[in-house]
């Protein structure tokens, strides 16, 4: 029966479809759907893994075991889990693995626009891109069969558009395979250098038989015009937005796999043509191969097409020179809404008190990345996951004292757990006087709630191991660990100044939970006295949205306000009290 689906949800349906009997993941917009839909199948065991690469390498372990196994990350994610996969590519695979990677152009929630075509091509692995939620579902099927048929891992390439949009997909029975033996093959699967050696040869030629296989396997397809002499090579949502401006008026090669590309079909689909146009989002890697071809078309791609961003229905029509379509205007101006941490975040009096004591901060990424924005304004740096920690040990280690007594490093919990634990054991290591602080919300924050090795919970809510922040830093070797709430901004400002007063390493636990999650009960929201209200705006100050000013005295917002009253240690008058 044909249903309306998200493209992950539908590129799960096609993992379960398939057999896959292990995922292992992390979460990261806007993958992470792919895993949490799997999760629902009973049949396939899920998990939430501390990184990419732990996820990986545990993905490579069950197809090893003989069964089909997925590992599911964003594209900044393939950056933590290149040192598994550049390697698994010479080793191959028993039982299929598939790798799914969702790229984010437009940066909707990401801190780089990276094209994960690259790694496809440097680690010499084939990668297929569905255009829409029945090929999510479809090209699972797909990609295990392509693993298992070229002994290779195979990577999965979805887009924002793609993963978060929906449309009809025509869901099929579950099929599992049998269970491959393992059987124990030294020269294969242990990339001593000796070994690695004469697998490389392996993978070049298994990368030849690959194209050759996706010259016909229908994977990729010519959907001709017989009134143009125009061509489009194109992929995944861009071939959606082409379709929708020219409809059939012009020649259209659709590629489903984009790595390695169909050398043949393309030739012989430019024959004829008078101009041949590559529609690729981000880096022109499809345009750059076929230049190298020696067409007889004229070729365009960048020239035509912006490189960064995403693309729209009215970017493809005004690139071709048609008029943009300017759709519908609303008859009034919505406002600009910037992103901010929400009413009651946990986060938000520890930043405020940095904000007020002037210190460096180096961040990480997470929710509380929104701490630099205004007016809270609380930190100098974020540059990925994990680099908070090492980033201040660098920091203190070239500016010595100067710096040691007035810069911080923070990060999440969740993040704290992914890669952060090296930058700590650098600190304690090469003893740098580095304060550090963990933002401890109880919860993987940014991407939607998913549980975490510090939460006491795995994937299905189910009691799991519980990793011991205090004791863990404690056996990394930092001696000065101290717990703080988050809600008490005085606290907070005396360890932080306490702290930075120490000549030796020192980490702070800043803890609440999320005020999001569903156990946590708030209390009351806080009411203005307006007699007292003074005007003077200091409650302003933490950014909080339950907050504004109307008619020159402060205003809170019932449905927003969860009680945490941190404004009420702002106001001097006495003005916010709770009920």
């Amino acid at each position: 029966m044909k249903q309306l689906m998200l493209g992950n949800a539908a590129f799960a349906r096609g993992l379960y479809e398939s057999g896959c009997a292990v995922v292992s993941s992390y979460p990261g917009t806007p993958s992470t759907e792919i895993t949490e839909e799997a999760a629902k199948f009973k049949e396939i065991y899920c998990e939430w893994a501390p990184n990419e690469k732990v996820a990986l390498e545990s993905a490579f372990g069950a197809c090893l075991s003989g069964r089909r196994a997925f590992c599911g990350m964003k594209h900044v994610g393939l950056n933590v889990a290149s040192d598994p996969l550049y390697t698994m590519s010479y080793t191959g695979v028993n039982a299929g693995l598939v790798i799914g990677v969702a790229d984010d152009p437009g940066m909707h929630s990401s801190q780089n626009e990276q094209d994960s075509r690259h790694h496809a091509i440097a680690s010499k692995v084939p990668m297929i891109e569905p255009s829409d939620s029945e090929e999510a579902r479809k090209f699972a099927h797909i990609a295990f069969e392509i693993s298992e048929k070229f002994d290779t891992p195979v990577l999965y390439k979805m887009c924002t558009r793609v993963a978060h949009s929906q449309s009809i997909t025509e869901p099929s029975e579950r099929v599992v395979p049998e269970v491959k033996l393992y059987e124990k093959n030294i020269a294969k699967y242990v990339m001593a250098p000796a070994n690695a050696i004469k697998r490389h040869p392996y993978v070049e030629e298994r990368m030849k038989k690959i194209e050759e296989w996706s010259e016909t396997s229908g994977i990729n397809r010519i959907e001709k015009s017989n009134t143009s002499k125009v061509g489009i090579i194109t992929s995944s949502t861009s071939y959606q937005y082409v379709k929708e401006v020219f409809a059939d008026s012009v020649n259209i090669l659709k590629l489903g796999m984009v790595n390695p590309l169909p050398r043949k079909m393309i030739t012989e689909f430019a024959e004829g043509l008078d101009k041949l146009v590559v529609v690729e989002e981000l880096d022109p890697i499809i345009e750059n191969f076929v230049r190298t071809l020696g067409l007889k078309c004229e070729v365009h791609g960048k020239d035509m097409l912006p490189v960064c961003g995403e693309f729209s229905q009215n970017i493809i029509r005004t690139s071709f020179g048609k008029e943009a379509n300017c759709g519908t205007k609303l008859s009034i101006n919505i406002p600009v809404r910037p992103p901010i941490m929400c009413a009651g975040c946990p986060h938000r009096g520890m930043f405020y008190a940095l904000n007020k004591l002037k210190v460096t901060v180096f961040g990480d990424i997470g929710c509380y990345t929104l701490g630099s924005v205004a007016p809270l304004s609380a930190m100098d740096v974020t540059l990925c996951m994990g680099a908070s920690f090492s980033g201040l040990h660098g920091w203190n280690k070239a500016g010595g004292v100067e710096n040691e007594k007035h810069s911080v490093a923070v990060i999440g919990d969740s993040t704290f757990m992914h890669s952060g634990m090296t930058g700590l054991a650098t600190i304690a290591y090469n003893q740098s006087n580095s304060t550090v602080i963990v933002l401890d919300n109880s919860i993987t924050g940014m991407t939607g709630h998913q549980q975490n090795p510090t939460t006491g919970k795995n994937l299905y809510g189910d009691p799991a191991g519980r990793v011991d922040l205090e004791a863990l830093a404690r056996a990394m070797g930092i001696n000065r660990v101290r717990v703080v709430d988050p809600y008490n901004i005085a606290e907070c400002e005396a360890a932080v100044k306490e702290e930075l007063e120490v000549e030796e390493p020192s980490l702070i636990i800043s803890r609440r939970p999320c005020a999001l999650l569903k156990e946590v009960k708030h209390k009351p929201p806080l009411k203005v006295n307006v007699e007292k209200c003074k005007s003077c705006k200091a409650c302003m100050k933490i950014g909080c949205p339950a907050i504004s000013m109307k008619n020159g005295k402060a205003k809170i917002d019932d449905t927003l306000c969860v009680g945490c009253g941190v404004c009420s240690q702002m106001c001097k008058f006495d003005a916010l009290k709770a009920e």
